[in-house]
Parts: C-alpha cells; sequence; structure tokens
C-alpha cells in the first residue's frame, strides 16, 4: 500500500508543479483548462493475489465492459461490448492471445452510426455480437440500439482496424440479436423476443431467422422460436437472452443467458442437428453460474452470464462474460465486466472450467503465452496507474462522452484540455460538456490539475462521480460572491444537496481528488500541490452503484464543465 500512496503522492506533486511553471497556462474566464489527469487502483484482491508471467488476472477488462462477445480470423480475436449511452459506441478490442489486449477503437464512431443524445444513460446500444464471415472475408457487429429510430442493426468491415460501415436497419423487434455463419454459406440470425401470449413476468423466447447475405437482411417468413422461456418452461425461468450459435463436430450449440442479468444470472446450452432446430438442453444446465454459492464469500464475483465461446491459441475454448466485483457493502460501483475462463469442449457440451466454483482473481495463461499487460503497448489489468497530461496528437481511448460526442466540447494542446462549458447541467437528460473515463475498481484514487476562473454561480468546473444524471457526486469550482469556492454536490434520485464548500483563493491551479475506499469516497483539494485537504468527511458511494441507482452502467469519473450551474456554496 505504500508504494500505491508514494506514486499518488509524488504523481500530484510533479504534475502539479509543472503546472506552476513560468509559462503558465492562459486562463478564459468560466473556460477550464485540465493540464492533468492520474488514476490509480488500489484493489486489495490484487495485492493478496500476486502473479507469475504465466499467470494473467480476470477481469481482463475492468470497469463498465459488459456484454462481451468474440471472434477470431486466423490468430486475431476482436472483442466488443454494450455502451449504451457512451459515445462513441461500442468499443472494440484486439489479441493475438486472449492474454494482452489493446483497444484499437470503437464499432460506431460517426454520427451517422450513433445517435444516442437524447437518450437514458441505460438506453442506447445493448449487447453487441461480433463475427466473422470466411465465406466472404467479412466482419459484422450486430446489435440493438435502442436510439435514434435505429432498433437491431448490422454493420459490416473488411478489416476492424480500419472502421466501419454505416448501420443496416433489421426488419424484425427484439433484442440481443446474433448472428451466424455456416459453413455451407447460409447465415441465420438468432435473438431475444416476446412470446406470443406471456405466461409470467420475465417470460421471453428465442427466434431465429435465415439470413440473406447479398441483401443483408432476414429472410420474410422464415421466423421460427427455438427455445420458449429457457431450458424448463415448468420452472418459469426468466430472460432467456444473449443467444449465439456455434458449430462443432456437425452439431449446433445455441447458448443463451438465463435468469436476467443480476443475481439469478446464468448460462445454459442446446444442442440440435439444425441451424433452426429444434435445440435440445443439456442434462447439466447451467454451465456457468455463481447464484447458488455463499454470499458472504471474500472477493465475491457475482452476476456471471451473457458469455460467447472462441477457440484459444492453444487450440483449446475460451468463453468471456460478464460479472461484478461487489464492494464490502454488495454494492456494484464498478458495472459489469469483462471475464474469461477456459473452456472444456472435450465431450458433448462445452463446461466453463470452474465456472460454477466461486470465480478467481487470476488464471494460467494459455501455453505459450506470455502475461505482458500493462506492458508494449497492451491494456493494464489488476491494479495499474494511468496518467494523462492529454498532449497526445489522439486522445486515449479510455475518454469517452456520455450521449454527445466528445469533439463537440473539447481540445487538447501543450496546455493540455480545454473544455467549452455547455448551458447544461450534469443532471440533464442531454449531452453535457464532460469527459469521462470508467472506474475501474473498488478501491482507486483519482487526481486533477486544473486551470479555472468562474465567473458567476452559473459557472462551475471540476470532477463528477456519475453514475447517471439522477444519481451523482459534483466536486468543482464555483463562484459565491466575489469569492471563487469549492462546492461537494450530491444528486440522489434527481434531488441535490450541497454536503460541503469551502473558499478557495488560490484556484490557477487546484488538483482535486477523489479517493474510494469501497464504499467510502473522500473528495480532497490541494492549492500548493504537497498537501491534500479533505471537503468534508467521506460519502457513501451508494448513489455510484448499479443496485441503487439501476440501470445497466458502471460508475464514471468525470472532467466537468458547465454554465448552468446549481451547486450552491454555503
Amino acid at each position: 500500500m505504500k508504494n500505491y500512496l508514494s506514486l499518488i503522492a509524488l504523481g500530484a506533486m510533479g504534475l502539479f508543479a509543472a503546472s506552476c511553471a513560468d509559462n503558465k497556462t492562459a486562463i478564459t474566464p468560466g473556460t477550464p483548462v485540465f493540464s492533468s489527469f492520474t488514476y490509480v487502483g488500489q484493489d486489495p484482491v490484487y495485492d493478496k493475489n500476486p502473479i507469475s508471467e504465466n499467470e494473467f488476472y480476470t477481469p481482463i477488462l475492468q470497469g463498465c465492459y459488459p456484454d462481451p462477445s468474440i471472434c477470431k480470423k486466423g490468430n486475431d480475436y476482436y472483442l466488443v461490448c454494450s455502451s449504451f449511452a457512451i459515445n462513441p459506441g461500442v468499443p472494440i478490442f484486439h489479441s493475438n492471445d486472449l492474454v494482452n489486449w489493446k483497444q484499437i477503437g470503437h464499432v460506431l464512431e460517426r454520427p451517422s452510426q450513433l445517435k444516442v443524445e437524447d437518450t437514458g444513460i441505460s438506453a442506447g446500444v445493448y449487447a453487441p455480437t461480433i463475427r466473422y464471415n470466411a465465406n466472404n472475408d467479412t466482419f459484422y457487429m450486430i446489435t440493438t440500439q435502442f436510439a435514434g429510430g435505429f432498433g437491431n442493426i448490422i454493420v459490416k468491415t473488411k478489416d476492424p482496424m480500419q472502421g466501419w460501415g454505416d448501420p443496416i436497419k433489421l426488419n424484425f423487434e427484439g433484442i440481443d440479436p446474433s448472428i451466424f455463419f455456416d459453413d455451407n454459406g447460409k447465415a441465420y440470425i438468432v435473438h431475444n423476443d416476446a412470446p406470443q401470449k406471456a405466461l409470467y413476468e420475465g417470460h421471453r423466447v428465442i427466434k431465429v431467422w435465415e439470413y440473406d447475405v447479398e441483401k443483408d437482411q432476414i429472410i420474410p417468413g422464415t421466423d421460427k422460436v427455438i427455445v420458449n422461456g429457457g431450458v424448463d418452461l415448468s420452472q418459469k425461468p426468466i430472460w432467456i437472452e444473449a443467444p449465439h450459435i456455434y458449430k462443432k463436430d456437425g452439431k449446433y450449440y445455441l447458448m443463451c443467458a438465463e435468469g436476467g442479468t443480476g443475481d439469478n444470472h446464468s448460462e445454459v446450452i442446446f444442442i440440435s442437428n439444425n441451424p433452426t432446430g429444434p435445440y435440445t438442453p443439456a442434462p447439466e444446465n447451467p454451465i456457468l453460474s455463481q447464484r447458488h454459492l455463499s454470499a458472504d464469500r471474500s472477493d465475491k464475483v457475482d452476476w456471471a452470464g451473457h458469455a460467447d465461446l472462441v477457440e484459444g491459441p492453444d487450440g483449446k475454448y475460451y468463453g468471456v462474460f460478464l460479472a461484478i466485483r461487489p464492494n464490502e457493502q454488495n454494492r456494484v460501483n464498478t458495472g459489469r465486466e469483462t471475464f474469461i475462463l477456459p473452456v472444456d469442449w472435450s465431450g458433448t457440451f462445452p463446461v466453463f472450467e470452474g465456472g460454477m466454483e466461486p470465480l478467481k482473481a487470476k488464471l494460467d495463461t494459455p501455453e505459450g503465452v506470455k502475461n505482458q499487460t500493462g506492458q508494449n503497448g497492451f491494456l493494464p489489468n489488476g491494479n495499474f496507474s494511468f496518467t494523462d497530461n492529454f498532449s497526445a496528437t489522439r486522445l486515449d481511448y479510455r475518454w469517452v462522452g456520455i450521449r454527445g460526442a466528445r469533439e463537440k466540447f473539447i481540445t487538447t494542446s501543450a496546455d493540455g484540455l480545454t473544455i467549452m462549458p455547455f448551458d447544461t447541467n450534469i443532471k440533464a437528460p442531454r449531452p453535457t460538456s464532460t469527459l469521462f473515463c470508467r472506474q475501474q475498481h473498488l478501491h482507486f484514487t483519482a487526481t486533477t490539475t486544473m486551470h479555472y476562473a468562474p465567473r458567476s454561480e452559473k459557472d462551475l468546473a471540476g470532477m463528477v462521480c456519475y453514475q447517471s444524471e439522477n444519481f451523482n457526486y459534483v466536486f468543482g469550482i464555483t463562484k459565491k460572491g466575489e469569492d471563487n469556492c469549492l462546492v461537494l454536490q450530491r444528486t440522489d434520485k434527481g434531488k441535490s444537496t450541497t454536503l460541503a464548500s469551502v473558499t478557495v483563493k488560490e484556484t490557477n491551479p487546484i488538483a482535486l481528488q477523489v479517493k474510494a475506499e469501497g464504499d467510502k469516497y473522500t473528495f480532497s483539494y490541494s492549492t500548493n500541490g504537497k498537501s491534500f485537504q479533505t471537503i468534508s468527511e467521506p460519502v457513501s458511494g451508494d448513489i455510484l452503484s448499479t443496485n441503487v441507482a439501476g440501470g445497466f452502467t458502471g460508475a464514471m469519473i468525470g472532467l466537468y464543465a458547465t454554465t448552468a450551474n446549481d451547486a450552491a456554496a454555503q
């Protein structure tokens, strides 16, 4: 722990000192410049579980990266996740070995592809599936976009490194579509849909359609229900969803999530001689779940499900899936993350190795693979730090907007990141001038150095910890009369309260810091770069948790500016 504290202190002092150099950052009143940002993860589970070069940590993607889907072409693996109202949409990652990953961009990054400006935080883009069609050497990403009049869409590319085409709207209802390409060139789409007559709450079905690859559209009249309710309709299973079809040894396998994406989540498997069924459930389902385990187990991982399978570099199968790491109050602040497990497919049905046991923090790498995470440009995982002075030509892919595109309000230069504030409050269900990154640890420290001169009480700039427009903390500089004041505001169910405020004489620059220790969040500031002062006692992270705020996203850390401030100094 001392090493992490030293890193935080030295990083904050160094970045602050750089900001106070002789060539001071030029300030336009009302417009903040963020000259640095540093994030340090400090989760005890990683301290307790050090890894060797032949081991790696899971989750492989920490923070709000849910609903993973994976495919391969040769020795290239591509993985995508849900993005909801995050802009740009559908982050995409590349690996050659399932251990070491790089983000190569986003699938939906142009206005013609993504229209989430007026949608709820947990609407937008759901449950993407990525597939490679060897018959025409083309990659496909299919998803549901609950915004912009899209519905179910598909986009294509010959090379995921070079971007994707515009969406093709598909002529069917329902959610969680997945596409399957058979060896004979035929294609099929499966998805979750409503039954003709619901028998109970959560009753859903899985449908299959034939797909015309030339016209990029389902073939009308070919739809067929292949799963009604789930593995056993008599048990009233809920939310059969996220279906994927695979072919192995001449048989067709349908794998689905069942039980909803919370405490009852699981993964189940069916088999058939034909891609359109009939499908028979495996004798032993589920093949992945944590729902049956003791609630008070240590270093708990929960909600496991929504999986996808791929053959690994060692010839063995692996499954990526979502799960959560709750804090000591059983709250879910990092959201649903992307995990991986080896899969035993030596018998008729695939089984996640250890998938029904308490999930562990680390795994053995596939044979011949060396863990290079955090090195050579690969994404880090476990406990890691991230520092950005915003001087790079391209903004790091970790930085995103909510609803609105980043390019609408940011510029970067040698001075750092400038945010042109919107006349929109963080509580508005519209694009705000806020640059976000995901909270990726239960224990973390995030620090930014900001140059800012507010003009009135309507101006504010600083940091936010954000679950949604209705659940968030705002920590920033505003005016009270002639004074510059630092305020901490809590918004719970849309109702805002100023928890603390303090007059600050020197704000050019000022360092702002949020430190989380599980459910306790502490907000601090420094005007000298040497010592931080807390603005209040630690506050609860309850409003930043999925199971309090609702929805499907994890907490985000934001650099925020507005000319519509309502966080009043006391």
